[in-house]
Parts: C-alpha cells; sequence; structure tokens
C-alpha cells in the first residue's frame, strides 16, 4: 500500500516513518510512505499556501488551488498504474474515524492524505477535491499530521506480513466475529492481560492474577477471555 502526505510540515513525521513497524515495513516493500512539501504546487515567491478568510475572523485559512494541484499531480500517477486510490482530508468537523473505517481504507492501494492546518481549510476542498473528511475524535488539534499518523498507524496492522503475530490482531479490540447462522456481527473489546509476577504488592495489598489464567486450562481460560471481551 501506498500512502502520500501533504503537509506544510514534512518534518513531523521523519521519526515516525524510519522507527519500528513502519520502517520495516517499509525495508520489506509492504508499504510506501511519500511526503509532499504543499508549498511545492504554489506560485509565488513566498511559496503562500494560506489566505485570510472571506467574511472576516481570526486565523488564516489554506488555499484550494495548491491542495487541488497536489493532489491531480499523486491522482495522475496512481492512474497511470492503475491504483485504487482515495483521497481524505483531515478536519476537526470531519466524521469520526473508527475501526470498521480502518478496515473499509485498508482495500485500497493508495491513500492521499491533506493535512490541514491554522484556521482550517477552505471549504472546496471538503467538498470537491476530497473523497472524504475525517475526524480522529471530538476535540481540535493544531493540524492533520498527527490524525494522518494516527490513521496510517491503525492500517499498517491490517496489511499481511506487517505484524509477525497475526493472531494478536484477530483478538484484539474492535475485531469482528461473524455468526453465519444468527446473521450477526459482534465487536468486542480485548480481554486483559496479565504477566510476571503472580502476586504485586501494592501499599500493602496483594493485586494478583486471576487463578483461571494459572491453571493451565485451556478451555477454561478462553471461556474466561470471551466473557470479559463480552
Amino acid at each position: 500500500m501506498k500512502f502520500d502526505i501533504i503537509t506544510i510540515f514534512p518534518d513531523l513525521f521523519k521519526g515516525f516513518v524510519s522507527e519500528s513497524l513502519l520502517a520495516r515495513a517499509q525495508k520489506k516493500k509492504l508499504i510506501k510512505i511519500n511526503l509532499h512539501n504543499l508549498r511545492k504546487w504554489t506560485d509565488d515567491n513566498h511559496k503562500t499556501v494560506d489566505g485570510r478568510p472571506y467574511g472576516g475572523g481570526a486565523g488564516m485559512v489554506l488555499k484550494i488551488e495548491p491542495i487541488w494541484k497536489a493532489v491531480q499531480f499523486l491522482k495522475r500517477k496512481a492512474k497511470s498504474v492503475k491504483r485504487k486510490t482515495r483521497t481524505i482530508l483531515l478536519s476537526a468537523k470531519g466524521e469520526t474515524f473508527t475501526q470498521n473505517d480502518v478496515r473499509r481504507l485498508a482495500k485500497y492501494d493508495q491513500i492521499i492524505f491533506i493535512c490541514g492546518r491554522y484556521e482550517g481549510v477552505d471549504e472546496r476542498v471538503a467538498k470537491h477535491v476530497a473523497d472524504e473528511e475525517i475526524s480522529i475524535g471530538n476535540y481540535v488539534l493544531f493540524g492533520g499530521e498527527v490524525p494522518t499518523m494516527v490513521i496510517i498507524e491503525t492500517i499498517l496492522r491490517l496489511i499481511p506480513g506487517v505484524v509477525a503475530k497475526e493472531e494478536s490482531i484477530k483478538n484484539e479490540s474492535f475485531s469482528v466475529s461473524v455468526n453465519s447462522k444468527l446473521k450477526t456481527v459482534n465487536s468486542y473489546r480485548e480481554h486483559p492481560h496479565y504477566t510476571r509476577p503472580k502476586v504485586f504488592m501494592l501499599g500493602g495489598k496483594k493485586l494478583k492474577v486471576p487463578p483461571v489464567l494459572l491453571s493451565g486450562n485451556h478451555k477454561s481460560i478462553e471461556e474466561w477471555r470471551t466473557k470479559k471481551s463480552r
């Protein structure tokens, strides 16, 4: 899968793309992450990407023109190699991101991210340039760079070969099980985890690992985990 990120602060991603599983996934050529400085698609000497909002108000708004040029450039390249592409604008007023969106977006060959900044982005970007507008929660950040990292990391976990033990993905929070007979779909939270020591002393109180996890009875353990997940 290919991720193209349009931003005015590409350096914010340097540590993110060069560490841990992302670095390994790129080395194994499972994913490719390209950073694009929005100022590249400006025409003036000052590389202007924003302007004052019509109607007045505080702050500056990212202009549609350089964003449109950047997206069109990336889409033309995608079309030439027949990639299934999705363009996402990160915005506080977008639809709230969920695990269902992760599963949906993981089916694309390429995702183009438009990182908002300042007071926001010209509304014509949301309506006519991006395919969808996404928020990662009901709060406001400085820009769309951190939400982009969140979305990439969630999708990355679903790409085959990225996570060594794929069983851990199947049994984590928000995983889905389907009952074909009852025609139901269930989404669970992941069951609690414990590790050594068996007993941890905290202020004179013994904090113990649940006995069933120490029993060696795999059926009982599975039943306990299923109950806790529900």
